[in-house]
């Protein structure tokens, strides 16, 4: 990788700092096998050269990724309790959470439907016995109110209840009475305050009276949902604190129909996501999607369908999203309470078009065509928006360069490891080295390919993880990730985004239950890092001792921030050679640790693993680092050369010799730094 600073060729005086830290260096990282004292601690030493850096890391190697996959969106982010809440299967059916009461028989009539292809309609009796439907399986919470609405027509005279259900007998339960006496729909809002906590809580809508009623929709939340997302998976997710969020797929874009997820929330039609062999409600479309980046102050980054989709339709979506409010699609928005657009300026070209799984796949000689009839119809709606191209190392990724280049910004890259390793060492090296042959390819592609001459093309790594099957993260998969974030660090000149996938439930970095929230063991590595690690890479050489080292000044060059993975059971004391910069001896250090390798979190419980945080005094010759654990150092320095070069106007020009001076006035207790250049006769900084 570059370095932006110039060589200093000749030095009156040598700092030498010793702190403790480990980096990688060379390919390979040796397992450690747990020695029978494990009280003792082992040394390494290694030197930081803060005055050599690279690249800053760009922000976006932090992004997330959100996917209408299980329970990602619905049941994770969007506070919607009731499943299949526009009856898009029939009452009673094997699919459908909806069941009539004991005896019942509720017909799905097509005619005069509400939403989508029929609508649920139950015959009343003249014998006063009560008839309706009932869903089961809510996760209430005693004290906690709970709002919603009802949309009920009726023919005749109806007398609806519409009850949630906590416990046995009248004590266990609330009711609200609605006179329908209009066969033209009619909405109703609810609310209950649950008065016990339970998993199997029911929602029962039942009638008396005579004829018909029907039931057009109906909806329910925890009152406390912020514009109907959950407030609890809200709060975590604002900690995490991501710059960019992915959305909506993922292999689900390929069969999504945008227009189906825009206008009246209650009116969009139900639909199957093909994908995914789900139920697709469309109450969380363009315009939640973009409610919900503004409600975590983060920027929008949309796929498009090429699958299934074309490129008008795309084209169309763009011009929803950011076009002026006299353009059709923009007035559309307009009428659905949107008039400004909302300018998203990150766009993805459909999803891993080059795989058999893929709604639409098809060979790379025809996508290539087809990619390109999308950048162009899409880039004419609006010509500042940024593309992400599909890509995938080889034969696809080559012949994307080769054929699209002129109709990308980036290209994109996924992987996830899949396989258990019997090795700790070996298990956590999955996800780097993943990261370390992709960038070695696309290094490889910018020697090779005549179409990248004059272009500075780089990865967008927008789904990433480890998936093997499980319901929870363990602490070996954090440390696996925190060591992709350093592979990705090392190459901040050419990995440019990254989308941890997933965000919620599924392979998510946040579980969620019906009623509680917490992080994974990941999501704490993801928010670690995202709001203390630095943002411009200093080089670090030395023995690695089988650990994951990487370094970087923050912004401001005030502090040094050092994160050390150590996959080992065996903890750490490090010394480090730190040249170009002098620490005071303060600071912080977060720490992620437990002595069981598969220690998780689940919501509703404390937590077994968490981010530990201390104020550190004294650090100059050593820092130590636990077994099986992530430390990260801020370093809190009283100068650095770089921060003087800058100052001096040094970065980045001829200068080829400095010559730096120390002299401390006691009285005053400054100190000053005099530096002679052939080109500039004195500069005199006073710190």
């Amino acid at each position: 990788m570059g370095y932006g600073g110039p060589k200093m060729s000749r030095v009156s005086f040598v700092l030498t700092v010793f702190l403790s830290a480990v980096i990688l260096a060379g390919a390979g990282y040796p397992a450690i096998a747990a020695p029978a004292d494990e009280t003792s601690a082992r040394e390494a030493a290694i030197t930081i050269d803060a005055g050599r850096t690279s690249e800053p890391v760009s922000k976006y190697i932090y992004g997330q990724f959100i996917e209408h996959l299980g329970r990602c969106i619905y049941g994770g982010i969007w506070a919607e309790m009731l499943e299949d809440r526009k009856f898009y299967y029939a009452v009673g059916a094997d699919k459908s959470s909806w069941k009539g009461l004991s005896n019942d028989t509720v017909k799905m009539l097509e005619e005069n439907s509400y939403v989508g292809e029929h609508t649920p309609h139950v015959q009343l009796t003249e014998d006063g016995r009560s008839h309706g439907i009932q869903q089961g399986k809510l996760g209430l919470i005693k004290g906690r109110q709970y709002t919603g609405r009802i949309v009920l027509a009726a023919k005749g005279t109806a007398k609806v209840k519409v009850s949630l259900v906590w416990g046995p007998g009248r004590q266990g339960r609330q009711s609200l009475a609605i006179d329908v006496r209009s066969a033209e729909y009619g909405t109703t809002p609810l609310k209950f305050t649950s008065g016990g906590t339970t998993e199997q809580g029911r929602l029962e809508i039942v009638g008396r009276g005579q004829g018909t009623f029907s039931i057009g929709t109906v909806s329910l939340m925890p009152a406390d949902n912020i514009k109907g997302m959950r407030a609890d998976t809200l709060k975590l997710l604002k900690e995490l604190d991501s710059p960019i969020y992915r959305w909506p797929g993922g292999n689900f874009v390929s069969g999504y129909e945008w227009r189906d997820g825009i206008g009246e929330r209650d009116k969009r039609p139900p639909r199957p996501a093909l994908a995914w062999n789900a139920l697709e409600s469309n109450d969380f479309g363009i315009d939640e999607f973009i409610l919900f980046c503004r409600l975590l102050d983060t920027e929008p980054y949309i796929a498009v369908n090429s699958g299934f989709g074309d490129d008008h339709s795309a084209a169309q979506e763009v011009e929803y999203v950011n076009g002026p409010p006299d353009t059709p699609m923009g007035r559309r928005r307009a009428a659905n309470g949107h008039r400004e657009p909302y300018n998203v300026k990150w766009w993805g070209i459909g999803n891993e078009m080059y795989g058999n799984w893929q709604l639409g796949y098809m060979n790379l000689k025809h996508y290539t065509q087809k990619h390109n009839l999308f950048a162009k119809a899409m880039r004419k709606v609006d010509p500042s928006i940024k593309l992400i191209a599909v890509g995938s190392v080889g034969a696809w990724s080559e012949g994307m360069l080769k054929s699209c280049a002129e109709y990308m910004d980036h290209i994109s890259e996924h992987f996830y490891c899949e396989r258990d390793k019997e090795s700790l060492t070996e298990y956590v090296s999955l996800a780097r080295n993943n990261i370390r042959g992709k960038v070695a390819a696309h290094r490889d592609y910018r020697k090779r390919l005549k179409s990248l001459e004059g272009r500075d093309i780089r990865i967008a790594i927008d789904e990433w993880n480890y998936w093997y099957g499980p319901r929870h993260y363990f602490l070996k998969d954090a440390l696996g990730i925190a060591s992709g974030l350093h592979e990705m660090i090392r190459n901040s000149d050419i990995v440019f985004m990254a989308n941890y996938a997933q965000t919620v439930n599924v392979i998510g970095a946040i579980k969620t239950t019906k009623t509680a929230a917490a992080f994974d063991t990941t999501g704490l590595v993801l928010k670690l890092y995202r709001n203390h690690f630095g943002a411009v890479p200093v080089t670090v050489t030395g023995n690695t001792a089988g650990l994951d080292v990487v370094a970087a000044w923050t912004s401001d060059r005030r502090a040094l921030t050092v994160a050390i993975v150590n996959p080992t059971e065996r903890k750490y004391r490090l010394m480090m050679d730190l040249k170009g910069a002098k620490p005071t001896g303060t600071g912080t250090l977060w720490i992620i640790t437990h002595s069981d390798p598969m220690a998780y979190n689940e919501p509703g419980k404390d937590p077994r693993v968490r981010i530990a945080e201390k104020t550190i005094s004294h650090v100059l010759k050593e820092l130590e680092t636990p077994a099986l654990s992530i430390s990260l150092y801020l370093l809190a320095v009283k100068y650095s050369s770089v921060a003087l070069q800058d100052k001096c106007g040094m970065r980045n020009n001829s200068v080829s010799s400095c010559k730096i001076e120390v002299r401390h006035t006691l009285k005053r207790k400054k100190s000053f730094f005099v530096f002679s250049f052939r080109t500039v006769s004195h500069c005199v900084i006073i710190s």
